[in-house]
């Protein structure tokens, strides 16, 4: 996915989750990380202001994923698909009954508190997590749209925060995930 043109509405894109991998093919990848805690596998593609992250797991895979209206994904596995509006909670069990958690939340700020939410989002990425801007996409202002994902890769939980920044929109998406592979 590219950097959504002004055109484009922030509830026209979709929170998706798949109950298999996608191909990696389907997207433009700014960058990736592979890594491996326990007996769980993580695969994260930060994809132009979205995402996509597979765990795979007792023999399983769970993909969530930001995606554009016109974005080509396949029916086989679509486990629920939501517009960003608001803020959303769902849950899942998905692979031996492991359970998977997520909330979003879009948040369209005053400028002022924009400015303060991206430097400080900014400042944080120095320290941990993957952080990727786009200067290719600034406007005529003076914040640099932004993907940044942070993890905490337990023995059997992966808790993921997302933040994509919307400059143009004064809009941040913030997603929250846990995936918890304790057997129930």
């Amino acid at each position: 996915m590219g950097f959504p043109n002004a055109e484009l509405s922030i509830n026209e894109l979709s929170f998706t989750l798949f109950q298999r991998s996608l191909h990696p093919e389907l997207f433009k990848i700014y960058r990736s990380q592979q890594f491996f805690q326990g007996d769980y596998e993580v695969n994260i593609w930060i994809t132009g202001c979205s995402h996509v992250l597979s765990v795979y797991h007792g023999g399983g895979c769970l993909t969530e994923l930001i995606s554009m209206p016109d974005q080509m994904l396949p029916a086989r596995g679509l486990i629920e698909r939501f517009a960003f509006r608001g803020e959303k909670n769902f849950s899942c069990k998905w692979a031996d009954n492991f359970v998977y958690m997520m909330n979003f939340q879009v948040e369209t700020m005053s400028e002022n508190l924009y400015r303060h939410a991206h430097k400080e989002l900014v400042k944080i990425t120095r320290q941990r997590g993957i952080y990727v801007p786009y200067p290719q996409w600034t406007g005529d202002g003076n914040f640099i749209p932004f993907s940044y994902i942070d993890y905490e890769a337990r023995w059997e939980e992966l808790h993921i925060q997302t933040f994509h920044a919307f400059p143009d929109k004064l809009t941040i998406i913030k997603t929250q995930s846990l995936f918890d592979m304790k057997r129930r």
